[in-house]
C-alpha cells in the first residue's frame, strides 16, 4: 500500500519509464517522417482517432472501477479478520465455568495455544494467498525472465526483514507437531481453523465452557473459514481477462494512432507545430498508459506488490492487540511501518 499523499515520481518511473520511452520514441518518429521525409500519406484525420480514444477512456474506466472494487474487497476481507480476532481472543479468555474439575493452569495453556494458534493462522494464509498464479505480474516475471527479484519489486520488499520470515513465526506460536504437518497439507490455513475448532470442542467436553459459549467460538471460526474463502476467491479469479485484455490492445491501438492524427492537427500551425505536436502526443500517451497500469496491478490486491493490501502490516497489528489480550506485555513484536513510502 503507497502511504505517502503524492505518489513519488521515481515511483511513477519506476512503473511506467520504460512505456515513456517507447512512446517518445515512436511521436518523434512520426514527426521527423512526416516534416523531414514528407510521408504526409501516413497522416489520418483528428476526428476518428478522437473517437477511439473517448472510447478507450470508458473501457480504461469501466476497468479501473472494477479493479478498485476487487481491492477495496480485499480490505474489507481483511477488516473483518482484524475484528474477528479480536472477538475470538476475547471470547476465550471470557469464557469460563466454575468447574474444580478443570485445571486453572491447564485451562490457561490451552487458551493461550488457541490464540498463539490464531497468530500463526494469519502468517500461514497470508503466506499461502501470496503464492503467484499465472495471471499476475511477478507470475510472468518469474516465467519469463527467470529473476523474481527485478527493481519493480526489490523496490517493495527491501528494508521489510519479517517479509518472508512465516516459516519463524510459526515454529513460534506451533508445538513441533503441528509445524511438521505443514508439508502435509495443500491449504495448511484451513488445518489450523480446523485444530482450533477440535481444542475448543474439547474445552465444552471437559466442561471448562458452556455449550452456548462454544457455539459462539465455532460461529468466529466459521468466520475465519468464510473471511478465508473470500480471499481465495479474489486470489484464484482474476478481473475477466476479455476485459483487461481487450483494453490493453485497444490501448495501443489507440497510441499508434494518435501521433498520425495529432501531428496533422499541429502542422496546421506551421512547420514548428509539427514539433509542438511531439510532447503534446507523449503527454496524452503517457496518461492512457498510467490509466491502463493503474487498473492492471489494482486488480491483484494479493501479489506482494506496493498496490496491495497491507497484509504484513495487519498480521502484525493483530499479533499485538491479542498477545497483550492474554497478558504478554514485555518483548511485543514491533508495529510494521512503511518504508519509502510503502506498507506491506
Amino acid at each position: 500500500m503507497i502511504t505517502t499523499k503524492y505518489v513519488n515520481y521515481k515511483k511513477v518511473l519506476n512503473l511506467s519509464g520504460f512505456h515513456l520511452l517507447i512512446i517518445s520514441f515512436w511521436c518523434s518518429l512520426i514527426a521527423v517522417l512526416f516534416h523531414v521525409f514528407h510521408w504526409d500519406w501516413m497522416i489520418i484525420p483528428w476526428v476518428p482517432v478522437a473517437l477511439i480514444g473517448t472510447a478507450e477512456a470508458f473501457l480504461v474506466g469501466f476497468k479501473n472501477n472494477q479493479a478498485y472494487e476487487r481491492l477495496w474487497e480485499a480490505r474489507k476481507i481483511w477488516g473483518g479478520i482484524v475484528n474477528a480476532s479480536r472477538s475470538f481472543a476475547a471470547m476465550v479468555y471470557a469464557f469460563e465455568i466454575d468447574n474444580n474439575e478443570v485445571g486453572k493452569f491447564d485451562l490457561e495453556e490451552r487458551r493461550k495455544k488457541i490464540v498463539y494458534r490464531h497468530i500463526a493462522w494469519l502468517y500461514a494464509f497470508r503466506e499461502q494467498i501470496l503464492v503467484p498464479v499465472e495471471w499476475e505480474h511477478i507470475k510472468f516475471e518469474e516465467d519469463k525472465l527467470k529473476n523474481t527479484d527485478k527493481k519493480r519489486h526489490r523496490i517493495i520488499r527491501a528494508g521489510f526483514p519479517d517479509y518472508g520470515r512465516t516459516p519463524i513465526f510459526l515454529k513460534k506460536y506451533l508445538s513441533e507437531e503441528e509445524c511438521e504437518l505443514q508439508s502435509s497439507y495443500n491449504n495448511f490455513a484451513t488445518f489450523l481453523v480446523s485444530q482450533q475448532a477440535k481444542d475448543v470442542n474439547e474445552l465444552k467436553n471437559m466442561k471448562a465452557i458452556s455449550d452456548f459459549n462454544q457455539m459462539q467460538l465455532q460461529d468466529c471460526l466459521t468466520e475465519f473459514y468464510t473471511l478465508q474463502g473470500q480471499a481465495e476467491r479474489i486470489k484464484k479469479f482474476p478481473l475477466p481477462r476479455q476485459f483487461a485484455s481487450t483494453a490493453f490492445v485497444f490501448n495501443i491501438i489507440f497510441i499508434m494512432l494518435l501521433p498520425l492524427g495529432l501531428v496533422s492537427e499541429f502542422s496546421k500551425l506551421g512547420d514548428w507545430g509539427i514539433w509542438v505536436s511531439v510532447p503534446f502526443c507523449i503527454i496524452i500517451g503517457w496518461i492512457y498508459i498510467i490509466m491502463e497500469l493503474v487498473g492492471d496491478y489494482s486488480e491483484n490486491p494479493f501479489e506482494g506488490l506496493m498496490f496491495d493490501i497491507p497484509m504484513l502490516s495487519i498480521c502484525r497489528s493483530i499479533e499485538i492487540d491479542l498477545l497483550q489480550m492474554i497478558g504478554e506485555h514485555e518483548d511485543l513484536p514491533e508495529p510494521i511501518a512503511s518504508k519509502n513510502g510503502v506498507l506491506v
